[in-house]
């Protein structure tokens, strides 16, 4: 268990690889049934419009409610704008990965349309960083899902900052891309997604006015912040118990979140869409019943503001090859490559 201080202080150090790609090569060799649910859902796309209209349509009856029905507005953003939007969410990342149409330019499309209630433009740049997420697992100049070093210190584990964390996490999220190594961010589809956003914005404002509009910031801020579906960014790859890195959520809400809580089941073989992952739970079940998961976001919002143990730094780094012991570099250059260590037994 990592010391408290440390854990204020840096990352948890790992000298090992990450644990998803021997895991994928084992389950593939286990069970070569799985290869059947790579497929591609075109369906999703249907999703995404039906969302996009649905989120359209409580702004243009807020937008004539008016102001004062502001109460209302962000009691329909939490109870239903949140997962709306966060169900498209999961389609820009399904998207990301080309797992709704074989082309990829359709798959950018899509994620485009479903990031129009989002208000901002961040599926194309979404698309990149989280590319680098997958293949640079933990390492700090790749993966933008680790915190920056001033954004953690910033935060410590005081809990009102954990909450404005969450709370204006797009915000954090946005700062982080810059550091990483060779991204490219601006493209023709980066321009894209900012036109269409900026289009929609200014439709919205114009035939609902600033109610209509009020309401999908509302829908923006829980969807991705202070809300049971925010915890989806710490039931990823948060811990502080650094056996395991990446999570799982097997509860309710995955109905709502386009099962967005199979993450070890997604990062083990992303080319799974998400109809399909509860499928490859079940078909290796030896490969994830003994994994820690979560079974509530609610109470992980909860667990992480309010534990002292979690804070930025409760995540795994990947050590830099040069600084890892021999015996672990020829494990990594694939001495030891048929080992699946990722599947061992973990202590509850």
């Amino acid at each position: 268990m990592h010391n408290l201080k440390l854990m204020e202080a840096a990352f948890y150090q790992s000298e090992c690889d990450q644990p998803h790609p021997s895991r994928a090569r084992a389950i593939i060799k286990a069970h070569p049934e799985v290869r059947q649910l790579m497929v591609r859902n075109p369906w999703t796309a249907l999703i995404a419009v039906s969302i996009v209209v649905l989120q359209t349509a409580i702004a243009c009856a807020m937008g004539k409610l008016g102001f004062s029905y502001w109460w209302l507005s962000l009691l329909l953003a939490f109870c239903i704008g949140a997962f709306a939007n966060h169900a498209n969410y999961v389609i820009i990342h399904d998207a990301t990965h080309n797992l709704i149409f074989r082309n990829p330019g359709w798959n950018k499309m899509v994620a485009v349309i479903a990031d129009l209630p989002n208000l901002t433009p961040g599926a194309m740049g979404f698309r990149v960083y989280h590319l680098k997420h997958h293949s640079h697992q933990g390492d700090y100049e790749w993966d933008a899902d680790l915190a920056n070093h001033w954004e953690a210190r910033l935060v410590g584990n005081k809990w009102y900052r954990k909450a404005i964390w969450l709370m204006l996490f797009p915000f954090f999220q946005v700062t982080r891309p810059p550091r990483l190594k060779a991204v490219k961010m601006w493209d023709r589809w980066f321009s894209t997604n900012l036109v269409c956003a900026i289009l929609y914005d200014v439709a919205i404002i114009y035939f609902f006015g600033w109610p209509g509009f009020l309401y999908l910031v509302f829908a923006f801020l829980f969807s991705i912040g202070l809300h049971p579906v925010g915890a989806r960014w710490i039931q990823e790859h948060y811990t502080y118990d650094f056996d395991q890195e990446t999570f799982s959520y097997y509860g309710p809400i995955n109905r709502l979140a386009l099962n967005m809580g199979y993450h070890n089941e997604h990062h083990d073989l992303p080319s799974i869409p998400w109809n399909n992952l509860p499928k490859l739970r079940a078909t290796a079940p030896e490969f994830y019943g003994n994994l820690k998961y979560h079974s509530s976001w609610s109470r992980l919002v909860l667990q992480f503001i309010f534990d002292e143990r979690y804070s930025l730094y409760s995540r795994v780094e990947r050590m830099k090859q040069n600084d890892r012991p021999q015996a672990t570099r020829e494990t990594a250059n694939g001495e030891t490559d048929n080992l699946d260590l990722s599947a061992r037994p973990i202590r509850f």
